[in-house]
């Protein structure tokens, strides 16, 4: 049954997708998959029963070709309007009324709605998060920690597990990115022109720590030593390393991109397990700490340049070595593997 796709109902035409993938996965990772149903756009009550009343209901926006998942919970819901906001029902519309003389107008309301679901769950996101932090210092980046959020948050329980799927270790990922995007707000508002390269990163590490709190780091720091997050704790710090490069204007895109992000991640990181266990007045000593650490890599730095003025070095990169300019930096979000060219 296909409904007429007119302009009355062009505010609201929605293509609902009808086929849930995966029933036997756990009820917050439900994720409901659906394509079209013989090629047409459909519209129907869908009545369903489920052990969780909450689930994800998957939103895409097939013009903007971006993908939005809205959370629906309730109480005692058994009815789901599974909806499909279509940039192509509104093509359809217009070109039917310019078929038969009329003009075509789009408001975008449909848009507009979507972006304030999207910008309630990023709410919904910093209100559990900011909650979290107030239990973090007692009971760590756990499950404890994230059943507190919810009921200090007054989050929806459903909300909360679709955007935290893993609970509190989510929630400690969620937080050191938050300190990343504060370090490269802060570090744009900063006058850079003055400082030499060196000083520049100093200030940025030294920005990214001191908008953080130390026991909350104290606690993620225990998390992700765990053998089974060292990945992700290692994947962390690379971002941040990635964030500082980038606001400081890095533009390489061959192997250097990897060695700069390398050495600053370990900088980075022998950094906050110093500053982690400083006492000292303004954490003075860590700064002189971080100095050391950068006045070390200049001297790498120094010995490389030397190194690749050497006869030889020239010879092997002309060899052997010559795969090395394969290799480049990963395209869109900067994440540990790289990409050979082809």
């Amino acid at each position: 049954m296909r409904p007429q796709c007119s302009l009355d109902v062009l505010e609201t035409a929605f293509a609902l997708k009808l086929f849930p993938g995966e029933f036997a996965r756990t009820p917050y990772g439900f994720g409901l998959l659906a394509s079209f149903l013989d090629g047409g756009l459909l519209e129907m009550l869908l009545k369903l029963h489920f052990a969780e009343h909450a689930f994800a209901l998957e939103l895409f926006l097939e013009g903007a070709e971006r993908l939005l998942n809205v959370v629906i919970a309730d109480a005692d819901l058994h009815v789901v309007f599974t909806t499909f906001l279509s940039l192509s029902c509104t093509i359809c519309a217009g070109l039917a009324r310019i078929a038969k003389g009329g003009g075509l107008v789009y408001t975008g309301q449909g848009m507009e709605a979507a972006m304030d679901s999207e910008n309630s769950m990023e709410r919904a996101k910093a209100s559990v998060l900011q909650a979290a932090t107030m239990h973090v210092a007692f009971d760590g980046w756990s499950e404890a920690s994230f059943q507190a959020a919810i009921i200090d948050s007054g989050v929806s329980p459903a909300l909360a597990r679709a955007l935290f799927p893993r609970g509190g270790v989510d929630l400690a990922v969620a937080y050191h990115q938050a300190g990343d995007a504060a370090m490269r707000a802060a570090l744009a508002e900063r006058d850079l022109s003055t400082l030499r390269f060196r000083e520049r990163v100093a200030l940025a590490i030294r920005l990214r720590l001191d908008g953080a709190d130390k026991e909350l780091v104290r606690r993620g720091s225990a998390l992700f030593a765990l053998p089974h997050q060292a990945i992700e704790g290692a994947g962390l710090i690379w971002a941040t390393s990635d964030a500082i490069w980038t606001a400081l204007g890095d533009t390489s895109r061959d192997l250097s991109w990897y060695s700069k992000r390398a050495s600053l991640s370990a900088v980075y990181g022998a950094t906050v397990l110093f500053w982690l266990g400083d006492t000292s007045d303004r954490d003075e000593a860590t700064w002189a700490f971080l100095d050391r650490r950068i006045e070390n890599v200049m001297q790498f730095e120094k010995l490389k340049t030397g190194a690749q003025k050497a006869p030889g070095f020239q010879a092997l990169m002309k060899g052997p070595l010559k795969i090395l300019e394969r290799i480049s930096a990963p395209k869109g979000a900067a994440d540990l593997p790289g990409k050979m060219k082809g």
